[in-house]
């Protein structure tokens, strides 16, 4: 069995690029700056689902969604999440938030609707986050 993003995931996001464990997405919601890494291993569900290395290195990974996102001017706070309620695909999503955006200080999931990025926007945004992941 091979690694295969879930569909939902391929839809909402596009593509930034590998890092070392995850595959790196954007989420496709110019709201708020909102990174999703998906471990490239098939067939998990769940943290635990990583043997000690991996766990260790996708907290890695994460950390470094979260300090890239921290660099923009409108994020005061990150949030971090490993849901799978909806996507059973193992997945954590960084999303950059500041007081006052769209669902503070709720969650991010199910409030409203994504506003898709710009073509121009989403493409300084991508290469924005692949030069900040080093995948330039």
């Amino acid at each position: 069995m091979s690694f295969a993003l879930d569909p939902k995931l391929a839809a909402d996001t596009r593509v930034i690029g590998d890092l070392s464990l995850s595959r790196a997405l954007l989420m496709n919601d110019a709201r708020c700056p909102w990174i999703v890494l998906v471990p490239r291993r098939a067939g998990l569900s769940e943290i635990t689902d990583l043997d000690a290395a991996e766990r260790a290195q996708w907290m890695e990974e994460l950390a470094l969604a979260a300090q890239i996102l921290r660099a923009l001017p409108e994020v005061e706070k990150i949030n971090l999440g490993a849901l799978g309620n909806i996507v059973r695909q193992l997945h954590g999503h960084v999303v950059g938030r500041r007081a006052g955006d769209f669902a503070w200080p709720g969650p991010v999931w199910g409030a409203g609707q994504a506003l898709a990025y710009p073509p121009i926007q989403l493409e300084l945004r991508l290469n924005w986050l692949r030069n900040g992941f080093g995948l330039t």
